[in-house]
């Protein structure tokens, strides 16, 4: 949904009426995930997609409709083999999409769509969920500040939703005869990235190429200035670790990794880290370097329970030579534990 913030800034100013297809449900090799969406305007241009090409012509021949009525559809389509092939897969699937008008005339539903628009553009995370409901068209939105927006949902569908949203997943649930479809749409993930050097600038590349929000926080300012960047840190901040990484929401969306070689830096940012609730907390340094860090941090009266968070050597193993390599096995790293909540 993110990918489609701008069109759905751009159509919502130009009071463009169109309707949004979720996936959410697969089966087999299907070729876009749960969560995927493509929205259709009623001069049927479209953004997004739902399968990659196999099935977008049918969605946009039932969405002409849905955007007039001012409804909602459930669909399912099967990909074949030949279309699966075409799109880069080995085998077809199914998929079912939920298609539904953007609410131009409901000011309840007005106001949740603009919520969620808002909490994309800000980087906030929030949950969507909806009743799948053939000609009814209505959601309900936990925002970033856990307000329910929207129409009322039993207790235990929102329980399931806040519980999905904590882990990352989308969700078909069903509550008596009722089925709902939580769709989570979590805040970019940050990499934090303690030290500015070689290996920070090509880090900082490979994470933005990935989507993650970059942060290097250095307070030697002959290291911060004077690090080039093919792409730069979305924020780089000349300021000890403990100053600044307060400031930041240290929870499961974030990954730390220590880089600056300098004891006095390193320890400052892990005896914040390490007791916050980041997924991830990698840091450079040989064996021998760790071990004298692990004796430092025990001085400092932490558990080997806290500890044992720190990852290093950093990195995926696999032999890297150079920085360029190093961020590879690094960011590798980065991805195996976020991928672990899917």
């Amino acid at each position: 949904m993110k990918e489609l913030l701008p069109q759905l800034v751009n159509w919502t100013k130009e009071k463009k009426q169109f309707a949004i297809a979720r996936v959410i449900a697969t089966w087999g090799s299907s070729p876009r995930p749960v969560g995927s969406a493509m929205i259709i305007s009623s001069d049927m241009k479209m953004a997004g997609s739902v399968s990659g090409g196999c099935v977008e012509g049918a969605v946009l021949k039932e969405a002409k409709l849905i955007i007039e009525t001012q409804g909602a559809k459930r669909l399912s389509y099967g990909v074949s083999d030949d279309e699966a092939w075409s799109v880069g897969l080995t085998c077809g699937g199914k998929i079912q999409v939920y298609l539904q008008a953007y609410p131009a005339y409901d000011s309840v539903q007005m106001e949740l769509w603009d919520t969620l628009r808002q909490s994309l553009a800000e980087n906030k995370g929030c949950t969507l969920i909806t009743p799948l409901l053939d000609g009814e068209n209505k959601s309900t939105l936990i925002d970033p500040s856990g307000k329910v927006r929207g129409y009322e949902l039993p207790g235990e569908v929102l329980a399931k939703a806040k519980d999905a949203h904590s882990k990352r997943i989308h969700e078909l649930v069903t509550f008596g005869e009722q089925e709902y479809f939580i769709h989570v749409l979590p805040r970019r993930s940050q990499l934090i990235i303690v030290g500015a050097a070689h290996i920070t600038a090509d880090l900082v590349q490979l994470a933005r190429l990935h989507d993650f929000e970059t942060i290097v926080i250095d307070p030697r300012g002959t290291f911060a200035r004077n690090t080039h960047y093919a792409e730069p840190p979305d924020r780089m901040l000349e300021k000890y670790p403990s100053e600044v990484l307060n400031d930041f929401e240290l929870d499961a969306y974030t990954y730390a990794v220590i880089l600056s070689h300098d004891p006095k830096i390193d320890d400052n940012a892990l005896q914040i880290l390490l007791r916050s609730k980041v997924a991830y907390i990698g840091a450079l340094g040989s064996r021998k370097t760790h071990e004298k860090r692990i004796n430092r941090l025990k001085q400092a009266g932490f558990s080997d329970v806290e500890i044992n968070r720190i990852e290093s050597p950093v990195g995926v193993d696999i032999n890297a030579l150079g920085a360029k390599e190093i961020a590879l096995s690094i960011l590798g790293s980065v991805i195996r534990v976020k991928n672990s909540y899917l």
